[in-house]
């Protein structure tokens, strides 16, 4: 017998924990923690301990698929990239290049969606590529970019353990993030404070010395509130705020107008408890923000971002030790991919595609001339394909069919592509519409990098070989791109890496022998860089911190009389993303095998619900039929539903309104009714 141990990476969310991966001839047995780890130090969660389950899976797929006959039959490689590169070919000759759209993966490796984004624009010849960073986090590189020059996570995990405040707002961290959430145990032990800030009364409330639900879509008026307060108490860090940024004379002005009367009117929290949580977050410092997708998933996510820019340099708590702006990315390379160039307006390392320097640099090196015009984000492209100006589609490592918003008008595009090609390592709901379906190899299947939600670059390292015929994602991209014209030939991807540090300051100072042990955070711009724990720390990247007075918008969509209810959706502790790789897993499945509807005990009492007895749920974009748990984790008036479960998916119901800029749907807000059904 032949018993193997690989270090390498978590696949699920951005923590980007250390994994020992078991192989026992060949086959995975088990995964274990990494006690050298920088973050997870030994700790693995529920989904870590069982991330070897899904990857043998029986229900993986092993071959390529192509449409015959209205059917997916097994063939070759052969034929099925000859189809996928003919397919696009003949989209690019009869409509040309912005007929095309790639939509890239939080889950495969930087190597991997870099050469995505050389995919997109020198092979395809267009911008248009995206990935889920558009549903989760598009609000942050936005607004943190806005207000900082650097649209990433301030500072480190472990480092909020060197925080004296904890501000959580919006982020469900123990159960989304839960070796963060061990960092945060750790400074709660040493005397920090927390607070909590969310319409849901998630496990972190019990342990607040102060926690609030406001109601949904009503952050702004909260943060502007507490600004008001910390202004008007003088507990404002004026010397900072002197030195350091622009822009204070109209933020003061407009706090003026969010008084704490008007504020909890608006949020539904106490002026006692506003002054509470406005002292103690500018009192005790370092003061640290935590926050996720219960702040960017609105049609005001990048003004949720930029007032919690706000509320930070207000109170001097960016450019230090135990404080900052802590977006927590919810997949494990979400940061990667963003950092990769897998948007439709930047190349790798946030560089423009429409600045001159930055595109002649890129079209040198690919040897072709580039796009300027940005393209269509991952929101605009339904539309677009619905208006016939998109007929082809790559999808790598996604499910939009039970991740995007109003599902049914999403699988209704999908439909009229003329070309749909999808390469995943299951047979997805989305993978079930295409024409071709390319097997990718897990992450214990392949080598490369995850960037992690701190910035950190860390090495994933092959443990097994593929299952079946399964092929890692590089090769199969770099195969396409070939086939289309444009010849590649990448030995590994540390040789792709070469080339991502050749265009890509941030990560010019990288190597793999440099990210063997704890791996480095960017920016790292030279070898001898020791990689930066925390951004910001005497200027920041645009100079002077920008404030940005900003205005309370309320959610597109309110409670009426026809929809009295407000739906909020989330995850839940066992499962991620689409499901696609924790429902199959036995340990994870068991623990939460369908959805369920969270409704507080008075609402369920008015309707006569009882715990566990499905109901239907209705929004104006469709309806689910799912069990009822009732709970006082929801106020009154408000439901919550996990959105990982397609056969009762909460995405039917959530409203495609988009933020203005981020162009990110309102996933955390809609109306709804729900109706008992009889037994």
């Amino acid at each position: 017998m032949n018993f193997q141990t690989t270090h390498t990476t978590c696949p699920y969310c951005g923590c980007g924990c250390g994994i020992l991966l078991e192989a026992l001839d060949g086959s995975l047995m088990g995964s274990q923690p990494v006690k050298s780890h920088p973050v997870s130090q030994g700790s693995l969660c529920l989904k870590g301990w069982s991330s070897h389950e899904f990857v043998e899976n029986e229900q993986r797929l092993r071959q390529p698929l192509l449409r015959k006959n209205g059917r997916l039959d097994p063939v070759s490689w052969e034929e099925a990239l000859a189809a996928a590169a003919q397919g696009f070919k003949g989209v690019l000759d009869r409509h040309g290049p912005e007929a095309v759209q790639v939509l890239a993966s939080a889950k495969v490796t930087n190597e991997e969606n870099f050469l995505l984004n050389k995919f997109a624009r020198a092979v395809l010849g267009t911008n248009n590529i995206d990935h889920c960073a558009r549903l989760c986090h598009a609000s942050t590189v936005v607004g943190l970019a806005a207000a900082f020059g650097s649209g990433a996570m301030t500072n480190s995990i472990v480092d909020l353990e060197n925080a004296k405040t904890i501000l959580v707002i919006g982020s469900n961290t123990t159960e989304a993030h839960p070796i963060a959430g061990k960092w945060i145990f750790r400074a709660l032990k040493q005397g920090a404070k927390l607070l909590v800030a969310d319409p849901r009364w998630i496990q972190l409330s019990d342990l607040a010395d102060l926690a609030v639900q406001q109601r949904p879509g009503s952050d702004v008026a909260l943060i502007n509130g507490l600004m008001h307060i910390i202004v008007k108490e003088g507990w404002h860090d004026k010397d900072y705020i002197a030195a350091r940024t622009e822009g204070f004379e109209a933020l003061a002005d407009k706090l003026e107008e969010y008084p704490p009367d008007k504020v909890a009117a608006i949020t539904g929290v106490s002026p006692a408890k506003l002054r509470r949580l406005a002292e103690m977050y500018a009192t005790h410092k370092p003061s640290a923000i935590v926050y996720s997708m219960g702040i960017t998933q609105h049609t005001t996510g990048v003004d949720n971002v930029k007032s919690l820019a706000n509320l930070a340099m207000l109170t001097g708590n960016i450019g230090l030790s135990g404080g900052g702006v802590n977006a927590l990315r919810g997949q494990n390379n979400v940061q990667g991919a963003c950092d990769m160039g897998a948007l439709p307006n930047v190349f790798s390392g946030y560089q423009p595609v429409a600045d001159e320097a930055a595109n002649t640099k890129f079209s040198q090196a690919w040897g072709r001339d580039l796009p300027k015009q940005p393209g269509l984000t991952l929101t605009d492209m339904f539309p677009a394909i619905e208006a016939g100006k998109i007929k082809a589609l790559y999808i790598v490592g996604e499910n939009p069919m039970v991740t995007e918003p109003d599902l049914r008008h999403a699988e209704a595009a999908l439909k009229k592509l003329e070309v749909l090609v999808v390469q995943d390592i299951f047979p997805t709901q989305t993978a079930q519409l295409a024409q071709v379906v390319l097997p990718g190899a897990s992450f214990a299947e392949k080598s490369g990098t995850y960037t992690n939600t701190e910035r950190r670059v860390l090495l994933v390292r092959q443990a097994i070989l593929p299952v079946g015929a399964s092929r890692p994602d590089w090769q199969i991209t770099q195969d396409l791109a070939t086939r289309l014209g444009y010849p590649m030939n990448y030995s590994s991807p540390e040789e792709i890496f070469a080339e991502i540090r050749q265009l890509t300051p941030s990560y010019a100072g990288m190597t793999y022998e440099r990210l063997a042990g704890a791996g480095l955070q960017w920016p790292c711009p030279t070898p001898e860089h020791p990689g930066t724990p925390y951004l910001h720390k005497d200027r920041f990247t645009r100079g002077l911190g920008l404030f940005q007075a900003i205005d309370y918008k309320p959610p597109a969509e309110v409670e009426d009389g026809e929809y009295p209810m407000l739906l909020s959706t989330g995850r839940s502790f066992a499962h991620f993303h689409s499901g696609t790789m924790t429902r199959v897993s036995p340990s994870l499945h068991q623990e939460v095998p369908t959805g369920y509807m969270e409704i507080n005990p008075e609402d369920a009492g008015r309707m006569g619900v009882e715990d566990g007895e499905p109901v239907l749920v209705s929004s104006r974009r469709g309806e689910i039929r799912i069990p009822a748990r009732i709970s006082h984790r929801v106020d009154r008036g408000v439901v919550f539903i996990p959105f990982h479960f397609a056969e009762c998916a909460a995405n039917v119901l959530t409203n495609p309104a988009l933020d203005p800029v981020a162009r990110i749907p309102e996933f955390k807000v809609c109306a709804v009714k729900v109706k008992r059904l009889a037994a």
